[in-house]
């Protein structure tokens, strides 16, 4: 049995997880789950799961769910409660699908603990990616990605050499807007940018979708994963979200992974790595498909690409800031307090008034997450 933590179980990624765990009762045991606030779907879990932990953002939450279940879970809460849970004796692997920078210090707490970590947290990687793959390496801990884009690459590489890759390419849905002319932004409304036309996700990864900054954290993502420099990781629309990504060789081979949108499929590969189990998922049907499309990004429709792309090879607190800033742009836009396009045009100001710093500590990159957290809630025009 391989025991298994859960962060972010209420949200996709997580209840995602949990069905490929009911698929295999006999393969997996859940002994940690942490969560935000949703203290009702976190009761229904502990009592079909019953962990030995749990994590919630708040006290109020966990008293909620203690309150409710019908055994006495250990539980904890906030900040101090994911790292507690992150270095849980019992467990052998954790799957990270916290949004945003919050996901850092329990990864690398999870790592020093020896945990094998099922990475779907980009932020981790782009916020840290030089600390968190270098004590990864120290501890002798594997990081398997979750992302559709990134495991596809992972299995395309599986049982080559490293050295023979010319580039990868991650492949992008283009979002809600990818149709959309430039001048219609403006007026995008909430609901729309929420309107996926492939993936069902949280609301941030999809809004993040919709601007391509999802894509851009997946670049740099990419970058600490495959260890491959910026000029050799490409991007290509492809509106099907059939191809997940694809692997190009030295000797012309490109090698893809292909399937039907479905997160379960990504998740159950890195729990089972490198076994396969069988998956109740729909099947690919090509004939049924017919074609596949393909185009070059617009980097002036989608300027959040190229920001990420810049901040990448920047490296420093660049990428830091950049997230920071295009987490509090999206919480504003989704709060209905910001056009659409502010997103990109209140994180390009955050990072014009940053004074980059190379090399950064632990410390630095928190206190430069502050900070462009900070200088973001000033910046842009509202609506309304």
């Amino acid at each position: 049995m391989k025991r298994i933590v859960i962060w972010g179980s209420t949200g996709s990624i997580g209840q995602n997880t949990l069905e490929v765990i009911r698929q295999h009762a006999d393969q997996f045991e859940v002994v940690g789950l942490a969560a935000g606030g949703n203290a009702e779907e976190m009761i229904r879990q502990v009592e079909e799961f019953r962990p030995r932990m749990i994590s919630m953002a708040d006290e109020e939450a966990v008293e909620k769910v203690k309150g409710a279940v019908s055994y006495p879970v250990e539980a904890v809460w906030g900040e101090e409660g994911l790292l507690t849970l992150a270095s849980l004796d019992e467990a052998d692997f954790v799957v990270s699908a916290i949004v945003g920078s919050r996901g850092l210090p329990p990864t690398l707490t999870a790592i020093r603990a020896g945990k094998t970590i099922g990475l779907a947290n980009k932020e981790t990687l782009v916020m840290g990616g030089s600390l968190v793959m270098e004590e990864a390496k120290k501890a002798g801990v594997s990081v398997l990605p979750v992302d559709s884009e990134h495991s596809a690459i992972f299995q395309a590489m599986n049982g080559e050499r490293a050295d023979r890759v010319r580039r990868i390419i991650l492949t992008a849905s283009g979002g809600a807007f990818r149709d959309w002319p430039r001048d219609r932004l403006a007026t995008a409304t909430r609901e729309e940018a929420l309107n996926h036309p492939n993936w069902s996700m949280g609301a941030k990864v999809t809004i993040d979708s919709a601007t391509m900054m999802n894509k851009g954290l997946e670049v740099i993502e990419a970058r600490w994963l495959f260890d491959l420099p910026y000029d050799r990781i490409d991007v290509l629309i492809h509106p099907e979200s059939i191809v997940h990504s694809l692997v190009e060789y030295e000797d012309g081979a490109v090698m893809a992974e292909l399937g039907t949108p479905d997160m379960k499929v990504p998740i159950q590969y890195a729990l089972t790595y490198p076994d396969r189990l069988p998956l109740a998922t729909e099947p690919l049907d090509l004939a049924a498909i017919g074609k596949l499309h393909f185009r070059e990004p617009d980097y002036e429709r989608f300027p959040c690409l190229k920001i990420a792309y810049t901040c990448g090879r920047a490296g420093g607190t660049m990428p830091t800031v950049m997230n920071a800033a295009n987490e509090v742009a999206v919480e504003r836009f989704l709060a209905g307090g910001l056009s659409f396009p502010a997103i990109e045009e209140i994180i390009e100001e955050v990072l014009s008034r940053h004074t980059p710093r190379t090399n950064p500590r632990l410390e630095d990159l928190f206190e430069a997450d502050r900070w462009a957290r900070e200088t973001a809630q000033h910046c842009g025009v509202r609506v309304g």
